[in-house]
Formats: C-alpha cells, sequence, structure tokens
C-alpha cells in the first residue's frame, strides 16, 4: 500500500492487520473510497501519523496520493496532534480508535466542502471516475483541495480537535467497563482482552449511548465498591488475634513504634524481613472460600429508567466476584426470569458484554421464576456459601409452600439473601425470602451500596 510518510514494511502490515480486525474501519473505507480513491492509504497514513514514533511526510509522492499529502500535512501540523500523539504513540487500541475518528472526521469534512463548493466537488467526481489513473484529474482535484483548506482549514482543525477527544473518552470507557475495583486496573485489565475483542467493544462504545452510559456508571461504582471492600477488610481484622509475617497493613501499633525509633529500627527491618514481626490476625471467616454471588436484577417496565445505571451496578458487582475469585450469576427477570448466565470468577467476555447492554425485558413483575432459577444455581455450585443480591422496584405474592421451601434450603445451604427495594417500601413480600432489606430511591441513593459489602 502507498503511502505520504516514512513507514516500512511493519508498519503497513500492521496496519493491514488492524484494518482486518476492525469492523468499523472497513466500513469508514469503503464510504472513503467513494469520495476519494486513495483514501485506504490516507487511513493507513492516519494510522502511522498516530502510532510510529517519528512519522514524517515524504517530500516526493505520486499524483494519486497529493490529496493524502495535503490532508496529511494540514492534521500533522494541528496544534492538538502532537498532544494527542502523546496518547496514541506505540498504543495499537488508542491509534486505531484514533484513525477512526480521523477518517470519519476527514470524510465528512471533504464531503461537506464539496457539497459547497462546486470546483470542489467537480474535480473530485473527474478524478473518481478515472478510479485515481488521470494526472490531469488528480491535480485539479489537488488543488481544489488546496484551496478548501486555505480557506477552511481552521473548521477541519476544530473536528480534528474533538476527534481526538471522542477517542480517548471511548479508550477510557472501555477501561472504566472493563476494570476490575482495585485502583488502576483498567490498563491491566484490557490487556488481558484480545485486541480483536478491544476493538469490537470499543467500536460500540463509539456509537453506542446506552453502552457509553453503561460504562461511565460502571466506573463509578466500581470506585463506591472499592471503598466498601477496602473498609470491609479493615473491619474484619479480628484484634484478638495475633500472627507472625510481614504485612504491613497488619502491623501491630507495637511494631509501628519500633519502626519509627532509631534505636529500634533495625532490628524491626531485620525481624520483618525474616517474616517474624506481629501481626492482627484476621478472622477466620475471611479466610474461607467464598461461594458464588447471584444477582437477581427486575428489568420489568417500570425499570427502564433505571436500566443504564442498572447495569453499571451489575458490571461493578462482577467486579467484586473477579477479585474474590467467586462465581458470579446473572439472572435477568420481569413477567419471567432468563436462564442464569454463569461467569465463572467473575470474567465477562466482550460477546456477553454487548449482549448485558443490549437486552432489555420490559414486561410485569414475577419474584418465583428468578428465585427458582436462583436456588438451580446454588444447589449446582461447587461451594456451600451464596450471597444472593435481588433487585426489584415492584411486588409479587408467594406461597407459603415456596416460602418454607426457600427457607429450607437457605438453612441447608447457608446462603444469604440482601433484598434491594428500589423506589418502593412496599416490602412485605421480599421479607418472606430476604435476611436483609435495603430501602433505596434509586441506585444513586448511598442505600444502594449495602450491596458491595457482600
Amino acid at each position: 500500500m502507498k503511502s505520504v510518510l516514512n513507514t516500512d514494511a511493519f508498519d503497513r502490515w500492521r496496519f493491514e492487520q488492524l484494518f482486518e480486525m476492525s469492523e468499523n474501519m472497513q466500513k469508514i473505507e469503503r464510504n472513503g473510497r467513494n469520495t476519494v480513491p486513495s483514501f485506504r492509504p490516507l487511513m493507513g497514513d492516519m494510522w502511522a501519523s498516530l502510532f510510529k514514533m517519528k512519522p514524517e511526510i515524504l517530500a516526493e509522492v505520486p499524483d494519486e496520493l497529493q490529496m493524502n499529502k495535503q490532508l496529511m500535512e494540514r492534521i500533522m501540523t494541528d496544534k492538538g496532534f502532537e498532544e494527542f500523539r502523546a496518547y496514541t504513540r506505540l498504543d495499537d487500541l488508542a491509534s486505531a480508535l484514533g484513525t477512526m475518528k480521523y477518517s470519519e472526521t476527514v470524510l465528512k469534512w471533504i464531503d461537506d466542502q464539496a457539497g459547497q463548493n462546486q470546483t470542489l466537488q467537480n474535480a473530485l467526481q473527474q478524478m473518481m471516475s478515472s478510479d485515481g489513473a488521470n494526472q490531469q484529474a488528480n491535480q485539479q482535484a489537488a488543488e481544489a483541495l488546496a484551496e478548501a483548506l486555505d480557506q477552511n482549514g481552521q473548521s477541519l482543525a476544530e473536528l480534528l480537535q474533538s476527534a481526538a477527544k471522542e477517542a480517548i473518552q471511548t479508550k477510557e470507557n472501555l477501561k472504566s467497563i472493563l476494570s476490575g475495583i482495585k485502583a488502576g486496573s483498567g490498563e491491566a485489565e484490557l490487556k488481558k482482552v484480545p485486541l480483536r475483542d478491544q476493538l469490537k467493544l470499543a467500536e460500540h462504545l463509539s456509537h453506542d449511548r446506552k453502552l457509553k452510559e453503561i460504562a461511565e456508571w460502571a466506573g463509578r461504582m466500581k470506585l463506591i465498591a472499592q471503598r466498601k471492600q477496602r473498609s470491609k477488610h479493615r473491619e474484619s481484622i479480628d484484634r484478638s488475634g495475633i500472627a507472625m509475617g510481614n504485612r504491613v497493613e497488619r502491623l501491630l501499633p507495637s511494631e509501628l513504634t519500633a519502626f519509627a525509633s532509631p534505636a529500634t529500627k533495625h532490628d524491626f527491618l531485620r525481624r520483618f524481613v525474616e517474616g517474624q514481626t506481629l501481626l492482627f490476625d484476621t478472622a477466620g471467616k475471611e479466610r474461607l472460600g467464598k461461594g458464588p454471588i447471584i444477582l437477581c436484577l427486575d428489568q420489568s417496565g417500570s425499570m427502564s429508567d433505571q436500566e443504564t445505571i442498572s447495569k453499571g451496578f451489575t458490571l461493578a458487582l462482577m467486579s467484586i466476584a473477579r477479585k474474590q475469585r467467586r462465581d458470579f450469576a446473572l439472572i435477568l427477570f420481569s413477567s419471567r426470569a432468563m436462564e442464569p448466565k454463569v461467569y465463572p470468577r467473575g470474567k465477562i467476555n466482550v460477546d456477553d458484554m454487548i449482549r448485558l447492554a443490549t437486552t432489555f425485558l420490559d414486561g410485569g413483575t414475577d419474584f418465583v421464576s428468578p428465585l427458582k432459577k436462583a436456588s438451580e444455581v446454588i444447589q449446582s455450585s461447587r461451594f456451600r456459601k451464596a450471597d444472593v443480591v435481588f433487585v426489584t422496584d415492584g411486588e409479587d405474592r408467594l406461597t407459603e409452600d415456596f416460602v418454607k421451601h426457600w427457607n429450607e434450603l437457605k438453612a441447608s445451604k447457608d446462603f444469604r439473601v440482601l433484598s434491594l427495594l428500589i423506589g418502593t417500601k412496599r416490602d412485605a413480600t421480599v421479607k418472606l425470602f430476604s435476611d436483609r432489606v435495603v430501602k433505596a430511591s434509586g441506585f444513586q441513593d448511598d442505600a444502594v451500596h449495602a450491596a458491595f459489602e457482600i
């Protein structure tokens, strides 16, 4: 593939790899070549300009690439370009996202200019009719484009800056939706996902408003979950037990005093290295393996205004399961319950994430079907213990036989049920099968955060 930059064989090979992985990039190219025959090489140059350490524009280029050279000169001299490159350089995903956004932006700008400038429109049509093989048509198109850039280049610069911001936000949303609850885990979790899947999810995030909102809520909810889990860990320390080791966060106050004193610091460091410093022991319960987290999530019609935030909540809860290596089961319900979707150790793949974002059941409210599905998961679990989180804004009626059977199962399997009532105070039914009931005005209510303590 021809280029107006100092690209090498690796650059061209890598771009073709990314192009093959990205359905969106292919779609943009199909649209672009209907306006500019050399649009695919232009996309390759946009990618190389963002990815390479030191991209440079060649002094001499073929006639059919003169338009590409003019556009790349304008792009690479834009005041925000180098700042954007600091984010994309040697980053496959960021540079691919930047290429898509830049390509869409440049194509739209050319189409808009052609709609306003008859000379440019005629020149492009002549170039297209010759498929870029007519030297005179190429020169005329390049001249017309140069005039348009002189007159309206500032509008292109502004659009490119917006495109860069969108690309950055898309990657940040991707990190939010994939991250765990550990601070700064987004980049690490992202690297565990194959690049093809990164691109697939990023493309959905770029164009799907609902998925964007879910990603934003997931990021906020995970921060809250992180704080709740950290607080719970501190509270789990059994101060009546003493152990030996070198866990900084569990050192006794006397050991911290020894470290702070010049007279005893050397002895402290020796004992710390040897694992002989005194620690608070943790409660036995914290050492036990935990069972699955099962989320029964109401998707009746009345929950539609809570849809995106409830799914952000779901991903935050799932991140707790991932950190604690617990299976996570999701049961969506309305007037019926879907089959439980089990994510071993809380790991969700890209297709399931997209499916979660695009699924909403609507309809009425039935409690029996999701509880039955939850009992199936519990009975087939590798662990006896489980935490069931039941989220609803409605109510239902349960038979005495069902409640009796449920409570017998709870006693035999030793699981707990936390019910979150969203926007309602009617708790008579959920009290029958729950260990704890929390009422909240909505998912932004602090009361909901009780679920992150499981």
